[in-house]
C-alpha cells in the first residue's frame, strides 16, 4: 500500500507540474498478452525441491498493463516514473514430491501456483545523440521489485515473497525511418554475480499526430537469482501494443509591447 501511495503521489505531482515546469511531459500506456518461456524455482534455494511452474505445472495466457510517466528536460535529460505489474498462474499436478518454502506436496495433487513480479523503477536517462533521424541514451534505473511465489493445494499453501531493490543499466534507441514510422529498442539491463534482469522492447512506432504515437512489437522480460535464499529464474515474451501522449507547454511569455 506504501508503494500504491507513493506511485499516486508522483502521479499528482506529474500533472500539476504540466501547467508550471518548462519541460516536455509524456504519458505512455502499454499492454497486450505475455506468455510464459520458463520458469525454474527453488525454495529455498540450497533445500527446496526443483520444479518449473512451466513444464510441470501449465501456465496461462495472462493480459498485462504498464504505465510510464516521461519528463524530458531541455530535450536531453529524461526523468521517467514506470509502474509494471505481472503476475501468472499454473496449475495441474507434479509426478513427485515438492519441498516448497518448508511445506511438502505430495505426488499426484492437484497444485495451483502463483508468480507475481510487480516492478516499480524510476529512471535518469540522457540523450546522447540527438538528431533528427537517430536518437540513442543511456542512463539509470532505480527499481524495486515487488515478488511473490505461491504453491496451493487442497489444506496446503505456502508462499515466499521478496521486496527489494536493484539497479539497472538502462537504454533507449530510436530510429526514425521516415516523419510517421520508427523502430523503437528500448530497455532496462544487468547483469552481475548475484542474478540478472533484462526487460527489452522492440517496436514498430506510427506518428498519429504532433502530439500522440502508436506501436506495436514484442518485449522479453528474463532474469532470476541463484542463492541459499532463492533459486528462480524465468523468461516471458510480450505481444505488445503501446500508446504515448506527448503533453507541451504551450505558454508563451508576456511582452510588453
Amino acid at each position: 500500500m506504501k508503494i500504491v501511495f507513493f506511485l499516486a503521489t508522483i502521479m499528482l505531482l506529474f500533472f500539476i507540474g504540466l501547467s508550471t515546469a518548462k519541460a516536455q511531459a509524456l504519458i505512455d500506456l502499454e499492454s497486450g498478452l505475455v506468455f510464459t518461456g520458463y520458469n525454474d524455482v527453488r525454495i529455498p534455494g540450497d533445500q527446496g525441491t526443483l520444479f518449473s511452474l512451466k513444464d510441470d505445472l501449465n501456465p496461462k495466457t495472462e493480459f498485462f498493463y504498464r504505465i510510464r510517466l516521461n519528463y524530458t528536460i531541455k530535450s536531453r535529460h529524461t526523468l521517467s516514473l514506470l509502474f509494471a505489474p505481472l503476475e501468472t498462474k499454473s496449475e495441474g499436478s507434479l509426478a513427485n514430491d515438492i519441498l516448497f518454502e518448508g511445506v511438502l506436496f505430495s505426488a499426484n495433487s492437484e497444485i495451483a501456483g502463483t508468480y507475481k513480479f510487480n516492478s516499480y523503477r524510476l529512471t535518469y536517462r540522457y540523450d546522447i545523440v540527438k538528431k533528427a533521424r537517430i536518437e540513442f541514451g543511456l542512463g539509470l534505473t532505480a527499481k524495486i521489485r515487488d515478488a511473490k511465489i505461491a504453491l496451493s493445494s487442497p489444506g496446503l499453501i505456502s508462499e515466499k515473497k521478496n521486496l527489494g531493490f536493484v539497479p539497472i543499466i538502462n537504454f533507449r534507441l530510436m530510429w526514425k525511418v521516415n516523419d510517421k514510422f520508427g523502430i523503437l529498442l528500448d530497455g532496462d539491463a544487468l547483469a552481475a554475480k548475484q542474478g540478472r534482469a533484462e526487460d527489452v522492447l522492440i517496436a514498430a512506432t506510427y506518428k498519429l499526430g504532433e502530439n500522440s504515437c502508436i506501436r506495436a512489437g514484442y518485449r522479453i522480460l528474463e532474469g532470476g537469482a541463484d542463492n541459499d535464499e532463492v533459486y528462480n529464474f524465468a523468461l516471458f515474451h510480450y505481444a505488445s501494443a503501446g500508446f504515448s501522449y506527448t503533453f507541451k507547454n504551450t505558454k508563451k511569455s508576456n511582452l510588453k509591447k
